[in-house]
């Protein structure tokens, strides 16, 4: 590392996992979340695989990040929002590379947030932030028990204040979080941790 680069932050990436009412929720967190932020977002949003989806337009037009449809072999950026396709599983490996996987439903779901959340966990270890948003079911709950085992940090949307609880709940049902946090306060946190000095 030269002397004119910085240092690198206490986190690495940002994974967030929503399904039920998460495109309100997404636009809430992503818009609130400003610009130039040092560190990439990776998005599982539960979509309808028979639609073609304007998902990458909605929030593009909400939030001042870069926000596009993950594409297998690109390189996560900062201050960009990485989407899973529909019906894709969205990995990264440790060298920052996403891919994107056909496998089987988890948990009846493709996209799946265990496995953005696990595969995080796996690349960045304690440098991860993963954040459970509103939606049905328990996607997440595995994923965020991972990232918890690696030393990362783990963000709960309230479930009172979700729109659809399911999710929210089965992440606090499967261990320690580090936050639960209502939906319009979670942004503020998770810029404070990703733009936190190395002491």
């Amino acid at each position: 590392m030269t002397a004119d680069q910085p240092e690198p932050g206490p986190y690495a990436i940002v994974a967030v996992a929503s399904s039920a009412g998460g495109i309100q929720g997404l636009t809430t967190l992503l818009g609130a979340l400003g610009p130039d932020l040092p560190v990439p977002v990776l998005v599982v949003q539960h979509l309808d695989p028979r639609h073609r989806t304007v998902i990458a337009d909605v929030l593009g037009r909400r939030t001042a990040l870069a926000v596009k449809l993950a594409e297998a072999g690109e390189r996560a950026r900062p201050g960009t929002v990485h989407i899973a396709p529909p019906d894709r599983h969205l990995l990264i490996g440790s060298d920052g590379v996403l891919s994107l996987s056909d496998t089987e439903l988890v948990h009846f779901v493709r996209p799946s947030a265990d496995l953005l959340f696990e595969s995080a966990a796996g690349a960045y270890g304690h440098r991860t932030i993963a954040c459970v948003l509103t939606g049905t079911g328990k996607d997440g709950s595995l994923g965020t028990e991972a990232v918890k085992s690696r030393g990362g940090t783990v963000i709960v949307q309230d479930p009172d204040t979700a729109e659809h609880s399911g999710m929210p709940t089965a992440a606090l049902g499967a261990g320690p979080v580090d936050f639960v946090l209502p939906l319009e306060e979670i942004a503020a946190v998770i810029r404070g941790l990703v733009e936190a000095k190395r002491h």
